[in-house]
């Protein structure tokens, strides 16, 4: 007889899938973990722009994730960040700081190889 799992599921309430095999943001105890998200509008629209509005739209489909898990941004407690060019780090920057306003969770940013976006955020937060 198979265990049942220990681990709950979040779908996206926007009714966006998950882009390949993972899970959209999973509850394991009393933390939420979110996979990379992007700025992704609707059901699975890519949404390009300024790497402002990019991170803006990208931490906004962090927050909906963790709300609908039970959690919101200040409640994250680590975040891995990936820019398409590096160059726009102080930009990218001043955007995160604007919507975490005040709650900075731990962090590391790395320039990556993004397929037509700017930015892709993971996230991990407490309930």
């Amino acid at each position: 007889m198979p265990r049942p799992s220990p681990f709950t599921l979040i779908e996206s309430p926007s009714g966006a899938p998950a882009t390949g095999a993972c899970s959209a943001a999973l509850v394991w105890k009393d933390l939420v973990f979110v996979s990379g998200q992007g700025p992704i509008a609707g059901r699975g629209q890519v949404v390009s722009g300024s790497i402002e509005s990019e991170t803006e739209l990208t931490l906004r489909n962090i927050q909906a994730l963790l709300r609908a898990a039970g959690s919101d941004l200040d409640r994250v407690v680590r975040c891995t960040c990936y820019l398409a060019d590096i160059a726009d780090f102080d930009r990218f920057d001043a955007t995160y700081r604007a919507v975490f306003a005040g709650h900075l969770p731990t962090r590391t940013t790395v320039q990556a190889g993004l397929a037509g976006i700017k930015v892709e955020i993971d996230a991990i937060a407490a309930l």
